[in-house]
């Protein structure tokens, strides 16, 4: 095994994250999975990341990230907040403050743990809802941040980061894996897996993107 063909990737078990995945399969030796419970409202997707962590034999971490549900009152982290896109400069009311930089500081940690030089994440500036920690910038920053702090030389890829859904179902499609994702995954913030709930900001944005890119296929 080559010291430097190891992944970890930032898994939630949703559309996006999935195909990062399959992604990440398809061009390193060594693949383990982390997903961050942080009591969110869609919880359900932590049993979906196992299932599909079990499915494709890959070691799976799941590690505690409950802190943030307590310091980020927001609706995906409390059930009375109501799930909102934000109106002009405002973010949506399911950003939830530091959630990547968490994420990604923790899955560097993790990697240095293993060897692991690749850190994959699903984050996309294309249709990124308006959260600031999913812009390329952002990643950049990060990226030379976590090799400052741990005097290493991680990569964070961003497959997804200039693609909109319907290019990332294509990509999904390129992959072989277009029926997995589309019938496996949990993108809906209502628990839904699948084509979700058809009513919530991640169900319709997923739903145009698959219709957009079957109108192409």
């Amino acid at each position: 095994m080559k010291k430097n063909n190891r992944a970890v990737v930032v898994f939630s078990g949703g559309q996006d994250s999935t195909t990062c995945l399959f992604w990440a399969l398809d061009r390193f030796d060594h693949v383990e999975l982390v997903t961050f419970d942080y009591n969110q409202r869609h919880h359900q997707e932590i049993d979906v990341a196992k299932e599909i962590a079990k499915q494709q034999g890959l070691k799976h971490h799941i590690l505690d990230m409950s802190l943030l549900n307590q310091l980020a009152p927001n609706a995906l982290t409390r059930q009375e907040i109501d799930v909102e896109h934000g109106e002009d400069d405002e973010l949506p009311s399911t950003f939830v403050p530091g959630r990547n930089l968490l994420f990604l500081s923790f899955a560097a940690i993790l990697a240095k743990q293993i060897d692991a030089k690749h850190i994959i994440t699903g984050v996309c500036e294309t249709d990124f809802s308006g959260y600031p920690d999913c812009r390329d910038i952002f990643i950049k920053s990060l990226n030379v941040t976590l090799n400052l702090s741990m005097d290493d030389d991680f990569v964070i890829h961003t497959p997804l980061m200039w693609l909109d859904k319907a290019q990332t179902w294509e990509l999904a499609d390129n992959l072989g894996v277009f029926e997995y994702v589309k019938e496996k995954t949990l993108t809906c913030y209502n628990g839904l897996r699948g084509s979700g709930c058809g009513e919530c900001p991640a169900c319709v944005l997923r739903q145009k993107g698959l219709e957009k890119y079957m109108g192409t296929r």
